[in-house]
């Protein structure tokens, strides 16, 4: 038997089912509202800050590939470089190989012959070109030492070992459309911020706020990293864009990379340079160069 009711009578039992799951949904609140002070730096004690930024980092450093990321020393990595121009317009790409020794060694091989080179070392830096061998301008230098100082896998590796490293957790954000949490490193000419995917614990952006004095100027560098794929156990961004106050200079997009090939001794050193150039060096610049060495 089918039981009929007045309309105004429905229009009640609805009122009370719908009062009834409000009433459910501002029981369970309470729970949520609890659990979010927790992860609002604003009201977090300094040690439980210190701990949760820890924790972040540990988090990447676990789904960047945990013991096997750590143990990276060497990186080779090759793919294209987009050309930039001073008003942000791209100009077509150029092909370059990538090679690191961790911590402070860097290499990149221009073109497919390789007779472009950049090359740091510590607080040394030379170039190839057509014209021979030189050392790399003092601002380049400087350029290099500055990233080194905020490289994200320095931090990874080495310096978060440091108990007494200056760690603040900066809250949650949304990046890329991801929900991100944020770590700063504040050091004592710039300050290095971090976003890590909450859902992959991957990262999305570094930032590198920093002032010139002199200038008395605020300058931000972000790098952008996307298309994470897992190379010899490492998750790698495959394509990595930065920005310098909002506009675009640089943009890589990485076709293979490999990990502790062991590269030979002299890779970077001057003398590579000088061996690769008697190589790729047209007979003519080779001449001039060898006469204005010796």
């Amino acid at each position: 038997m089918r039981l009929k009711f007045p309309g105004h009578w429905a229009r009640l039992a609805c009122a009370i089912i719908l009062f009834s799951a409000m009433y459910s949904l501002t029981a369970a609140a309470p729970a949520v509202t609890a659990a979010l002070p927790a992860q609002n730096p604003d009201t977090m004690m300094p040690e439980q800050n210190v701990v949760r930024a820890r924790e972040i980092l540990n988090q990447l450093i676990d789904a960047l590939g945990g013991p096997v990321y750590l143990e990276v020393r060497e990186r080779e990595c090759d793919g294209r470089r987009a050309k930039i121009g001073h008003n942000g317009e791209m100009d077509g790409y150029i092909d370059f190989k990538d090679f690191w020794r961790y911590p402070d060694k860097h290499r990149i091989d221009y073109s497919k012959k390789g007779n472009i080179i950049d090359l740091f070392t510590g607080d040394e830096g030379w170039t190839l070109d057509r014209t021979g061998v030189s050392e790399e301008p003092a601002t380049s230098v400087s350029e290099f030492q500055a990233l080194m100082t905020n490289s994200v896998d320095n931090l990874l590796r080495r310096r978060l070992r440091d108990p007494a490293l200056n760690l603040h957790y900066a809250g949650r954000g949304i990046v890329d459309m991801l929900e991100a949490d944020w770590v700063e490193i504040p050091g004592p000419d710039s300050t290095l911020r971090l976003a890590v995917a909450r859902s992959t614990h991957l990262l999305l952006r570094s930032v590198v706020a920093s002032v010139n004095q002199e200038m008395n100027e605020r300058t931000e560098e972000t790098s952008i990293y996307t298309n994470y794929r897992r190379k010899d156990g490492v998750m790698v961004a495959m394509q990595i864009s930065r920005e310098r106050d909002g506009r675009r200079y640089y943009q890589a997009f990485y076709d293979t990379c490999t990990f502790n090939p062991n590269f030979p001794e002299d890779t970077f050193t001057r003398a590579a340079l000088e061996k690769r150039y008697a190589e790729v060096g047209n007979k003519k610049d080779r001449d001039k160069y060898r006469n204005a060495r010796d």
